[in-house]
């Protein structure tokens, strides 16, 4: 750039890697979202032994935000020894309400303690309670986000092997950082904002979608007045056009149209999100 070879930083300490997420998060995340760490002010049992690197609400769509714990690992580090087991804690603390809760309660005292973070929150629930907001937001949405330096090779097939938790539940982003003179380039793999909206390319070898990814895979926990509403509209859609069909992909279900028939079609969230 301008005549300026970039090189890539090697980060030795996970600590300067968690440094850069926390310093750019609004660059990496977006305008809209909210980050912020607190291990230094929560109890570990919190999150069933496990504290995660930060605490990210993505409000890109003001009406249906995303709550993620965020991890933050080196690519260094032993997959199966370090990475795995960490992330499976986070499993364990979203299946147990009375840890959501206890969550719930920490994350609203920590921002209420604080007038900056306080007023940010307020911008973007309008006249909601933001207790009830966060309880509401960390109950609908479980996402946990782990940011590595580099690809792991092994979160294909652990993604393959647990497609309730790893496939449903993990986001995955590669984060490199690139210096010259001083000036730095940041670059995530996939981009954030777009994190869950587009599928991955298959290879020849992978199962077909169609396959892996059902109606029953997403709506699979979900309430059960949610799944009564989401049937509702997908029958008085199908009744607008006999070309109309449900068509799962990894994060939502999409109703699509054949070339043939009218340009009607709707798409629904991916589960987490109803």
């Amino acid at each position: 750039m301008d005549g300026r070879k970039f090189v890539e930083s090697e980060f030795k300490l996970e600590e300067e890697f968690e440094k850069i997420v926390r310093e750019n998060h609004k660059a990496l995340f977006g305008a809209k979202s909210i980050f912020f760490d607190i291990k230094n002010k929560i109890d570990s049992k919190t999150l069933g032994a496990a504290i995660p690197d930060g605490f990210l609400f993505d409000f890109k769509d003001e009406e249906n935000p995303e709550f993620y714990l965020v991890e933050v690992e080196l690519e260094q580090h032993d997959f199966y020894k370090h990475i795995f087991p960490q992330i499976t804690k986070f499993f364990a603390f979203f299946k147990n309400s009375a840890s959501r809760n206890n969550l719930v309660d920490k994350l609203f005292h920590f921002i209420k303690s604080n007038a900056g973070l306080e007023q940010e929150f307020k911008q973007y629930l309008d006249k909601k309670e933001i207790y009830k907001a966060l309880k509401d937001i960390t109950e609908n949405s479980q996402n946990i986000l782990l940011i590595l330096d580099d690809n792991k090779k092994e979160l294909q097939e652990v993604s393959e092997t647990y497609t309730d938790t790893w496939d449903k539940m993990v986001k995955v982003e590669i984060l490199k950082q690139y210096t010259a003179e001083g000036k730095t380039i940041f670059t995530m793999n996939p981009d954030f904002e777009g994190l869950g909206l587009v599928e991955a390319p298959e290879t020849e070898s992978e199962e077909p979608l169609e396959k892996r990814y059902t109606e029953a895979y997403h709506l699979e926990d979900v309430d059960k007045k949610i799944v009564a509403v989401y049937e509702r509209i997908k029958d008085a859609t199908l009744k607008f056009d006999s070309g109309i069909r449900v068509n799962p992909q990894k994060h939502y279900i999409s109703l699509t149209v054949t070339p043939q028939s009218y340009p009607i079609g709707i798409r629904s969230e991916k589960s987490e999100s109803m």
